[in-house]
C-alpha cells in the first residue's frame, strides 16, 4: 500500500486561495472605530460647546450691565422751609417757597462698567479652560478602557481562525487516511476497525469545526457591536507586529488627568490672588422721576442722570485667602500621592507582564523543539502502522499528540502578541 501523507501537512498544507479579496482589519482600526462608536464619543464635542458658551459669558463680563428699576415713596414727614424762612425779613418769601412733596416717583436705568477687575475674569476663565481639558481627558480615559475588551475579542478571533486552519488541514489528512484504508480494505490489507477509528476522528473534527464556527460568529457579533464595523468570516484579522524593545515610560491618560487637576488648582491660586487686588468701576444712572434726582424743590416729572466712578478694595479678609490657598496646596498633595500610587501600580503591572512575555517566549522556543520531536515520532508511527506493528488507534494517538503540540505553539504565539499589546496599553502607548 502506498505510504500515507504525513502529519507534516497539518502545517505545510496550503489553504485554498480565495478569489475574493479579503478585507484586512488591524487592531488599531478596532481601537479607533470603538472610540468613534462609543456613546461617550460625543462628550468631547459637548464639553467644547459648553466651554464656548462659558467663554462668551466671560467676555461679556467686560460689557456694561444694565438694570432697570422703579419705585414709589411716601414720606410722612418732609422739610417745611416756609416755617424756617418765615422769620426772614423779606416780604412774601415764606409764601413763595412750596413745601417739599410727600410722594416720590422714580424710574431709572443703572449702568455699571468694569474698568479693572484685578484679573478676576481672566482667572475664572483659566479655571473653566482647565475644566474643559480635564473633562475631555477623563472621557479619553473612559474610552481607553475599551481597549482591553477589544483585545480579548480580537485575539480570541485570531486564535479561532488559526484553530480552524489547523483543524481543516488535519481533517483533510484524516480523509486521505480514510480513503487509503478503504482501498486497503478492498484488498484485504486493512481492518474494518481501522476505518472506523479514522471515521470517528473525522466526526470529532467536524464537530470541533462547527463549534469553532459558532464561537467565531458570536465573537464577531460582539466585536462589530463594539466597533460599529462590519467584520465577517471573510475578513482578515492582522496580527499586530510589536517591537521587541518597548520603552516602559508611562503615558497613560489617567496620569494626564492628575496633571490637569493640578493645573486647575494652580489657576485657582491665581484667582485668589486677583480677588485681593482693587476693583475699579464706573457707573451711570439715567432716570425719570418726581422730584427729578436730588432736586427736591422741583415738584414735577423730569429726566435726570448721575455719573460716577469708584474703587473697591477688600483690604482685610480675615485670612480667608490664606486658608483657601492652604486648602488648594493640600489638594495638590493628595493628587501627587494618588498619581504616585497609580504609577507604582502600573509599574508593577508592567513587571508582571514583562515576566509573562519572557515566559511565553521560552515556551515558544520549547514548542519548536517539541513539534520537531512529535513529527519524528509520527513518522515512526506511520512506518510501524504500515508494517502492521501498531494499530490505527495507536497511530491516531501520535497524530493527535503532534496536532496538540502545533496548536499549543500557535496559542503561545497569539498569547505572546496579546501580552505585548497589553504591555503597550499599560504604558499608554499606541500600536503603530
Amino acid at each position: 500500500m502506498k505510504k500515507s501523507v504525513l502529519i507534516l501537512l497539518i502545517i505545510s498544507m496550503p489553504a485554498t486561495v480565495s478569489l475574493t479579496a479579503q478585507k484586512a482589519i488591524t487592531l488599531k482600526d478596532c481601537y479607533e472605530k470603538a472610540a468613534e462608536a462609543s456613546s461617550l464619543a460625543g462628550e468631547k464635542d459637548s464639553y467644547s460647546s459648553i466651554w464656548q458658551l462659558k467663554d462668551k459669558n466671560f467676555t461679556r463680563g467686560w460689557l456694561p450691565s444694565l438694570d432697570a428699576s422703579g419705585s414709589f415713596l411716601y414720606n410722612s414727614e418732609v422739610i417745611d422751609l416756609s416755617n424756617s424762612l418765615g422769620s426772614i425779613p423779606i416780604p412774601g418769601i415764606a409764601d413763595a417757597i412750596k413745601p417739599l412733596p410727600h410722594e416720590q416717583y422714580k424710574f431709572t436705568v443703572d449702568i455699571n462698567q468694569v474698568i479693572y477687575d484685578g484679573g478676576t475674569i481672566k482667572g475664572a476663565r483659566l479655571i473653566e479652560k482647565s475644566d474643559l481639558q480635564l473633562n475631555q481627558k477623563q472621557t479619553e480615559t473612559e474610552l481607553y478602557k475599551l481597549r482591553s475588551q477589544i483585545n480579548q475579542y480580537f485575539f480570541n478571533l485570531l486564535l479561532l481562525e488559526k484553530q480552524e486552519e489547523l483543524l481543516k488541514n488535519y481533517l483533510n489528512l484524516i480523509e486521505k487516511r480514510i480513503s487509503s484504508i478503504q482501498s486497503a480494505l478492498v484488498n484485504g490489507m486493512a481492518l474494518k476497525s481501522d476505518a472506523e477509528v479514522m471515521t470517528s476522528e473525522r466526526i470529532k473534527l467536524t464537530q470541533q469545526l462547527k463549534e469553532n464556527e459558532i464561537r467565531k460568529e458570536s465573537l464577531l457579533k460582539i466585536l462589530n457591536d463594539l466597533t460599529g464595523m462590519e467584520i465577517d468570516s471573510s475578513s482578515e484579522l492582522l496580527m499586530p507586529q510589536i517591537e521587541e524593545d518597548i520603552n516602559p515610560q508611562l503615558a497613560r491618560p489617567e496620569l494626564e488627568v492628575f496633571d490637569l487637576r493640578k493645573e486647575q488648582l494652580s489657576a485657582g491660586l491665581r484667582l485668589i490672588d486677583s480677588k485681593k487686588l482693587p476693583k475699579v468701576f464706573g457707573f451711570a444712572t439715567l432716570g425719570y422721576g418726581n422730584p427729578p434726582g436730588n432736586n427736591f424743590f422741583r415738584d414735577e416729572f423730569a429726566p435726570y442722570y448721575i455719573l460716577g466712578a469708584g474703587v473697591k478694595w477688600n483690604i482685610f479678609d480675615w485670612n480667608k485667602a490664606r486658608d483657601e490657598k492652604q486648602i488648594i496646596n493640600l489638594q495638590k498633595r493628595i493628587i501627587d500621592n494618588r498619581k504616585d500610587d497609580l504609577t507604582d501600580n502600573l509599574n508593577r503591572l508592567l513587571e508582571g507582564k514583562k515576566s509573562e512575555i519572557n515566559s511565553l517566549k521560552s515556551l515558544i522556543g520549547s514548542d519548536t523543539e517539541l513539534i520537531a520531536l512529535r513529527k519524528s515520532i509520527t513518522l515512526s508511527a506511520e512506518s510501524k502502522y504500515e508494517n502492521g506493528t501498531i494499530t490505527a488507534t495507536e497511530l491516531l494517538n501520535e497524530i493527535n499528540s503532534e496536532k496538540q503540540a502545533v496548536i499549543n505553539y500557535e496559542i503561545h504565539k497569539i498569547n505572546l502578541a496579546l501580552s505585548q499589546v497589553e504591555y503597550l496599553n499599560i504604558c499608554g502607548k499606541d500600536i503603530e
